[in-house]
């Protein structure tokens, strides 16, 4: 695959023609290019183009040149368009070499949709070290485990030392704390070499609140007109918007394409402020599928509060012409209620039938399919998902959200019966939906994943004050001296204590639960994977006195049966018809509480 050519930034030029950089910053009449390093000092006034641009060639400039731009008042910023910035995001950006690594995956041909389990790790807390490389040594586990895609919470450049990543400000720029850029591409490489696909959270409707310089010299990147809990919107559709969608559209090509990524999942796209006749996520997927995508499988997927199915829809061949999935909420809220008897906030729109609701998700994708959220004082939620193939939907039994939004940050496995959570990992991981498991839930990990960030001071204080003032609305922090033992975020400690411990999977309980989740997701692999490409839609579901009956048509006329007993009392057990696939608390005549039996019929056995 060639390596991406950046419309932005600063770009090589071949056959030793030096280094070409490019700033499109419109409220600025006169800028200078700053080299550092060996010329550190050396400023050379930029040639002003049209429509705000500016550029200029150095004959002398190469990789590992670091450089920023000088406004005329004097300061100096980071490229917006960098590809690495060593010295985090209020330093010099640095020219990199994209040809630089040499890739060894050259037969790699990405893998089919269907086929993917996810796992959603954060580099900087997945091990000790925190960085790509001591990463990637643990990758051959996953395969282990039955995982056939990571995926890495956000990477773009952020202020300090440890962050999620949501509030980065360089998106083209790996932060630099995990490692250099060929160290991701190492990562990437390997994970290729086992068969993992590898794919990328990123950040589209929001700049962090420290290290973006865009307001003083581009303020056109914004669009006052949509207002958003971060301020004006990033402006993809008003005045000059071309540029800014092209720099969103490069930047999806960039990860693809420079760092051999297998798809993006593109956080809470409800956020992005787009009124547009084609919304900005379904032209980055047709960007993707018209680029890279021509040459092996590429796959958007989004974060989308709004439930708007129309973002998955698929044409008559059954290829997506937005997004291939979405995360689905609704699948996690209405089984938090039924592992935890949670119904405060958000979870009191699934507490009324909580049973019943986790099958209509699993049968038809969302819960909220134009439905009045009672959450939201009635106003109607979502669209249609019935329709929609069943891997459109990524569902998950715990996130990097759904943990750390919590005060402190406890896990699912802290929260419910160990007997409930078995029997919704079984209706989770041997369902037609695309699973994700979050870093050390396989093992129940009991190292907590709370929220956490290295601002400066000022930011810092007010970041740890909100934090405590969110929680001031539940009942267990009414008191100021309960709001004042949830973990600062700003504190190492709290960023340390979220290392999941692995030498807990040699022990009970949690050796227990990784040997489960390993069974169900080498059933899945030998079951219900081979046969989800040709599945046209959705399922129908049932529910008798907490028995829930689960049915979906599969590909190769196969057709898939669960059932879960989520009742207090036995039930007779259901007549399903095929091979009896999986069994749970279940006996000759009757389905125990928290059983599930799962059967395929239509299938050579």
């Amino acid at each position: 695959m060639p390596n991406f050519s950046m419309p932005f930034g600063a770009e090589l030029l071949d056959d030793g023609g030096g280094v070409r950089f490019r700033l499109w910053a419109p409220d600025v009449q006169a800028l200078r290019l700053q080299l550092e390093g060996a010329g550190r000092g050396r400023l050379l006034p930029m040639h002003a183009l049209d429509e705000g641009w500016h550029e200029i060639t150095v004959q002398e400039a190469g990789a590992g040149t670091r450089y920023r731009f000088m406004l005329p008042d004097g300061m100096s910023v980071p490229d917006p368009a960098s590809r690495f910035n060593p010295e985090d995001v209020h330093g010099p950006s640095e020219v990199v070499d994209p040809g630089g690594y040499r890739w060894n995956d050259s037969g790699w041909r990405g893998r089919p949709w269907h086929e993917a389990v996810l796992y959603e790790l954060h580099v900087g807390t997945f091990t000790e070290a925190g960085t790509y490389a001591a990463a990637m040594a643990r990758l051959p586990e996953l395969v282990a485990l039955g995982i056939t895609a990571v995926e890495l919470m956000p990477l773009a450049d952020f202020p300090g030392t440890r962050g999620w990543g949501y509030d980065g400000v360089l998106p083209f720029a790996p932060d630099a704390r995990y490692g250099r850029p060929e160290e991701l591409k190492r990562f990437v490489d390997e994970a290729h070499r086992l068969g993992l696909m590898v794919f990328l959270d990123v950040v589209y409707n929001h700049f962090g609140p420290e290290g973006n310089y865009l307001h003083a010299y581009c303020k056109a990147f914004f669009n006052a007109a949509h207002q958003t809990p971060w301020g004006a919107a990033i402006n993809f559709d008003g005045a000059h918007s071309g540029n800014v969608r092209q720099f969103f559209i490069a930047n999806a090509l960039y990860w693809i394409e420079e760092y051999h990524f297998d798809g993006l999942r593109l956080d809470a796209v409800h956020a992005i402020a787009d009124d547009s006749p084609t919304h900005i996520a379904v032209d980055i997927a047709r960007a993707l599928r018209a680029g890279p995508g021509r040459f092996r499988p590429v796959h958007v997927v989004l974060e989308n509060d709004a439930n708007a199915a129309r973002l998955l829809a698929r044409g008559e061949d059954g290829t997506p012409g937005g997004a291939v999935a979405q995360w689905n909420d609704d699948f996690h809220h209405a089984a938090h209620v039924l592992a935890t008897g949670q119904r405060d906030g958000y979870y009191a729109d699934y507490a009324a039938d909580p049973v019943n609701t986790l099958g209509r998700c699993l049968a038809e994708g969302f819960a909220y399919q134009g439905d009045p959220s009672p959450f939201r004082e009635g106003e109607p939620r979502g669209e249609p998902s019935a329709q929609l193939p069943s891997p459109a939907f990524v569902s998950f039994l715990q996130n990097h959200d759904q943990i750390g939004n919590r005060a402190f940050g406890e896990r699912l496995s802290d929260l419910a019966p160990a007997a409930r959570l078995d029997a919704l990992y079984a209706c989770l991981l041997l369902s037609p939906h695309v699973p994700m498991l979050f870093m050390g839930e396989e093992l129940a990990a009991t190292a907590p994943f709370l929220y956490f960030c290295d601002f400066g001071p000022e930011l810092a204080a007010a970041v740890s004050k909100g934090r405590r003032e969110e929680f001031g609305r539940f009942d267990a922090f009414q008191s100021e001296a309960a709001r004042a033992g949830i973990p600062d975020p700003n504190a190492e400690a709290t960023f340390t204590v979220c290392r999941p411990n692995w030498a807990e999977r040699e022990i009970e309980p949690h050796s227990r639960r990784l040997a489960l989740i390993q069974h169900l997701l080498e059933l899945r692999r030998q079951w219900i994977t081979p046969r989800l490409a040709g599945m046209a839609a959705g399922g129908k579901h049932r529910v008798e006195g907490g028995l829930l009956q689960v049915v979906w048509w599969l590909g190769e006329g196969a057709t898939l049966r669960l059932a879960a007993n989520f009742g207090e009392a036995p039930q007779p057990r259901p007549p399903l018809a095929g091979h009896i696939v999986f069994e749970l608390h279940a006996e000759d005549a009757q389905l125990l509480p928290d059983g599930v039996i799962v059967s395929v019929e239509g299938v050579d056995v």
